[in-house]
């Protein structure tokens, strides 16, 4: 089978690419090797001497598809723009207009792949599912986004809108969405086209909503790129990992070869097509529970800061149940432990890394991203 893998340079997308490549495929990458993720132009040479081919186009163009599309069997559309900045066009533009040319181009040449698999996120939840203990028959609860007041004077909690207590969160299933900022509306619009698209022009589509991936070859440049770069270059250049809010927010981390085997049970079993998954990490970690694995797994001699900021347009807790792609017989199978040692041990072999988290920060407060509250 001759795969596209657009993304495939990046994090998630070399990953696919390996295990691609140990299943006997023939592979072909679409990447335009962009900052921030990318700092240079230089395709990896061991993909390349390993048979991959690359095409060197913008997802966001159409001769790149043009181009890259030709005898295709499917295609992993895993390039993504994911960030915490203003650029609101940039995430459709790259997200979502990026896949409705992958589909008109389609259309366009008659061609029919097995399968086309897109990367969607646990984003598209916004504050996922919660329940209010003092009022049962309410049933599930999804609440809008927390008001800048409340986040100003550390409100960190979402209140019942019945009662005014505070909403304890529980696990996410693949129903209502409500995507909060532009990176979610760009990606649920994303799969919404994929979906739909698919099955109107009979190209067989699937969704994958990951939580939270981690793990190595994660860019060391983009300020968005997850909590384990963030706290491993802090920990590991003897900084304390800086925890937003009061660090009891709870997510789900999933690790990148976890994700991998999602990507190839999406191209591989006919159960999964016309259909969103999440595909999570099965267990909730706060991130003050995060910071002290970094920690430890770091030896360090460091406590979590907790400074009182916060990132304006946050969600304050989610993770997303996993029961509809476990019925087709996938689960994660690397424990969180094992995904940070690796991580650090990959970090500290590389030449460029380096702590750019204090830059980054600076950068997200002068745009107002990362804000401080008043008391």
């Amino acid at each position: 089978m001759r795969v596209l893998v657009s993304g495939g340079a990046g994090f998630i997308g070399s990953h696919t690419v390996d295990v691609l490549l140990s299943e006997g495929h023939q592979v072909r990458v679409l990447d335009a090797l962009l900052p921030p993720v990318h700092r240079t132009r230089r395709f990896p040479q061991d993909l390349l001497d390993r048979g991959v081919e690359w095409i060197d186009g913008d997802v966001r163009d159409r001769e790149a598809w043009q181009r890259a599309l030709p005898d295709v069997d499917a295609v992993f559309h895993l390039a993504a723009y994911q960030d915490y900045l203003p650029d609101f066009s940039t995430f459709f533009a790259t997200n979502t207009v990026s896949t409705a040319l992958l589909y008109e181009v389609l259309v366009e040449r008659g061609q029919r792949p097995d399968r086309v698999v897109v990367a969607s996120s646990q984003a598209v939840y916004g504050e996922g599912a919660y329940r209010c203990p003092n009022c049962p028959g309410q049933g599930t609860v999804r609440p809008r986004p927390r008001s800048e007041a409340d986040l100003a004077r550390g409100n960190w909690d979402l209140p019942c809108p019945r009662c005014g207590q505070a909403l304890v969160p529980e696990w996410t299933h693949e129903g209502a969405v409500s995507p909060h900022n532009s990176y979610a509306m760009s990606k649920h619009a994303q799969e919404t086209a994929a979906l739909t698209l698919g099955e109107r022009y009979d190209i067989p589509s699937v969704a994958l909503r990951y939580s939270i991936v981690q793990g190595s070859r994660q860019s060391f440049h983009n300020a968005y790129s997850g909590i384990l770069r963030i706290f491993g270059q802090r920990v590991l250049h003897g900084k304390p990992p800086v925890c937003y809010e009061d660090g009891r927010q709870l997510r789900d981390y999933v690790s990148v070869h976890d994700v991998v085997q999602a990507n190839l049970l999406a191209l591989h079993d006919e159960r999964a097509v016309g259909r969103a998954f999440n595909v999570g990490g099965g267990r909730r970690v706060s991130i003050l529970e995060y910071a002290d694995v970094v920690i430890k797994a770091a030896n360090a001699d460091v406590e979590p800061s907790v400074p009182g900021t916060y990132r304006y347009g946050d969600t304050r807790h989610v993770f997303s149940a996993i029961d509809g792609i476990s019925e087709l017989g996938w689960r994660p199978e690397v424990p969180l432990q094992d995904v940070v040692e690796e991580y650090l041990a990959w970090a500290m072999s590389q030449p460029d890394f380096a702590d750019g988290t204090d830059e980054a920060d600076k950068r997200m407060h002068v745009l107002g991203t990362l804000r401080r509250t008043a008391r």
